[in-house]
């Protein structure tokens, strides 16, 4: 673990060559780190950044390209025709510098590099903090320093929080179809601002009880189908949205609405295009020059080579970029199994020197990664599936990756797949499918997400995927957020999904907020309205990091009748201990009958059958708020409760402290 644990600036000591130039911008420091793949303030470094130079202000630019014959700078001052040559560094010839006098924040520019094979390249900054909106491409000068945060106190408060030890329901996002405004007729795009979207998302997220936002798409990236996990400006926020000075407004905005923010990010591979990192210098530079590990095939993009130092710098230097920059929570990292696996998206790869399919390389940069983040700053990483690899959240010290978080694709696909999509008539033969989800919960710090994956690719909407009527289907997605939310584990729902929008997720489009006021729609928001709050008020549902005790099941075996029961409890008492009992059945149970280890007045606190606030109730029958346990045996306990549990409905219950 040497390699992955040294490097830190408090045990580097490197001493310059007497006569160096001190106010030298790229120093043998830098350099020495850069190449060490331990730089983690790159961007301060690199790009284009404000300066003076004989007492005229300006911008000075530094670009690595150690394969370059020549390389300049064209602005658009110039018409993009006056290149100004760059020469490369005292310090390390690998990267080139020049300093442009009359340039400041807003210029666009570009580099051109031209490689040993003659051929000019026009390139965006790499580390460009904005970029033009697409198709345009240039980078744009921009100073990371202007905004006044005014989030300190939530910022105080994050230093002293545990992540795990708290509800985490996160409300994912991708701003551009989250909602429209369309300003005129030439306006196809419907984009609005980050404050404007700051201001109504912070009170709608608030509004629903939501912890956290987690944002899709926010680095720059010129195709809007790839959803933004093709990535050309790693370091500059959407111009989409407006400048970045109006995406810290929106993070601050959140902060002071007590709204965390996460970050999706795409460390695995980037786009070909001709302006962005593929064959920056004329040679593969951040990209593998092997031609067996250098693309992806499905994505057709490039896989980014994790050996290279060089690369470990650029990218975990932008992952504490968005942390310290821009004072983001969190980082959810995309496509883990496909860095971890040499045979995930590729149609002919290289083993590792002992001849395995697992990426050595890409494994030892997650754990950098994550040492680095986690001890440098107060964010935390999340990581989504990565397949059969084990240890995720595991301590890189003891060789884990050191996430703080897995995504749970295992409870998502089960639960989905391979049994909701099933008719009712048959569930019973594959009961097993939904309990077994459970005999896992506690192998990693998991995220139980129904993401943006399963409303796209032909996947339909969430509330389509069980069969039957509308009605049926609603009743049935209220039990599928109840097992969600009871089951141990964070919490994840995309966009539209909490109010069962029903058709497949268009980029393009804003999701159907007309839909959100039908009084069945209204009635599924309202579900997890009141599922959320219960999931706060009871820290036995949240504070169950890798601790099996906090789940027992009372019944997992209730086949016949598609119901299953079980208890979420403090380790150490049933103090706040509650019930949850599920159906995802369409039959009427008038006396179902459910085991309690306690005698005592039982308190429902939920149902998924609960009216909307003014509304009549055709039918008053149903579980009433309190219950008297029986002195009977059942479930194998001494106590039993009966309840009335109609089609498709779940319950909570708080049941009785122990002795």
């Amino acid at each position: 673990m040497e390699s992955v644990l040294s490097g830190t600036y408090a045990n580097l000591h490197h001493e310059e060559p007497e006569g160096t130039d001190r106010h030298t911008v790229f120093t043998g420091y830098d350099s020495y780190l850069f190449h060490e793949g331990t730089h983690y303030e790159l961007y301060g470094k690199l790009g284009a950044h404000q300066d003076m130079e004989d007492g005229v202000a300006g911008t000075r630019f530094l670009v690595w390209a150690p394969h370059a014959v020549y390389a300049s700078v064209i602005t658009a001052k110039t018409c993009w025709e006056d290149e100004k040559w760059m020469h490369r560094c005292q310090w390390d010839h690998g990267v080139w510098e020049c300093f442009l006098p009359g340039v400041g924040p807003g210029d666009a520019y570009r580099y051109v590099i031209t490689g040993a094979d003659g051929v000019k390249r026009y390139k965006s900054d790499p580390f460009a903090f904005w970029s033009e909106k697409r198709p345009a491409n240039a980078s744009i000068v921009w100073e990371p320093d202007a905004f006044e945060w005014s989030d300190g106190d939530y910022q105080a408060q994050r230093c002293h929080s545990a992540f795990l030890e708290k509800p985490m329901s996160i409300y994912e996002v991708h701003l551009a179809s989250w909602k429209k405004e369309y300003r005129d007729e030439e306006d196809y795009d419907g984009f609005m601002n980050y404050r404007k979207l700051a201001d109504e998302l912070a009170e709608y997220v608030n509004s629903i009880g939501f912890t956290h936002i987690e944002l899709i798409g926010i680095c720059e990236h010129p195709l809007d189908e790839s959803w933004g996990y093709q990535v050309t400006g790693y370091y500059s926020p959407t111009s989409r949205f407006g400048t970045p000075d109006d995406f810290r407004y929106f993070v601050n905005t959140m902060h002071l609405a007590g709204i965390g923010v996460i970050l999706d990010w795409v460390p695995a591979h980037f786009p070909k295009d001709e302006f962005g990192l593929a064959s920056f210098d004329g040679t593969p530079l951040y990209e593998y020059s092997d031609p067996l590990l250098r693309e992806f095939s499905t994505w057709k993009t490039m896989a980014f080579d994790h050996g290279r130092r060089e690369v470990r710098s650029f990218l975990i230097s932008n992952a504490v970029f968005w942390i310290q920059e821009y004072h983001i929570d969190a980082i959810r990292v995309d496509a883990v199994g496909a860095m971890l696996h040499y045979d995930l998206d590729r149609i002919r790869w290289r083993p590792n020197i002992y001849g395995g399919r697992l990426n050595l390389e890409s494994r030892a940069f997650l754990q950098q990664l994550n040492y680095v983040v986690c001890g440098r700053t107060t964010g935390c990483l999340m990581a989504e599936d990565s397949t059969v690899e084990q240890g995720i959240t595991e301590d890189v010290r003891y060789g884990g990756l050191g996430f703080t978080f897995k995504w749970n694709i295992g409870w998502m696909y089960d639960t989905l797949y391979y049994y909701m999509a099933l008719d009712p008539s048959i569930r019973r033969w594959h009961h097993e499918t939904l309990t077994r989800v459970a005999d896992y919960a506690f192998q990693e710090n998991f995220i139980l997400e129904l993401c943006h994956d399963e409303c796209s690719h032909d996947k339909g909407s969430m509330v389509n995927k069980a069969p039957g009527s509308e009605a049926d289907r609603m009743k049935e997605l209220k039990s599928l957020y109840t097992w969600q939310y009871t089951h141990p584990g964070k919490k994840l729902l995309f966009m539209g999904q909490e109010f069962a929008v029903d058709r497949e997720w268009n980029v393009r489009e804003s999701i159907d907020w007309k839909l959100a006021q039908k009084p069945a729609n209204r009635d599924v928001t309202q579900c997890v309205k009141r599922l959320i709050r219960v999931y706060k008020t009871y820290p036995c549902l949240y504070a169950d990091s890798k601790n099996p005790a906090t789940f027992e099941w009372v019944n997992r075996n209730d086949a016949r009748c598609s119901v299953i029961s079980f208890i979420r409890r403090n380790p150490w008492n049933y103090n706040g201990a509650v019930l949850a009992v599920i159906s995802f059945s369409p039959m009427e149970y008038p006396d179902y009958r459910v085991g309690v280890p306690t005698e005592g007045p039982c308190r429902c606190v939920f149902s998924t059958y609960d009216r909307l606030p003014g509304e009549k109730s055709i039918d008053d029958t149903g579980t009433p708020d309190l219950l008297e346990t029986e002195n009977h045996a059942c479930d194998g306990y001494r106590y039993m409760i009966s309840l009335h549990l109609r089609p498709f409905e779940s319950v909570i219950i708080e049941i009785p402290q122990s002795d």
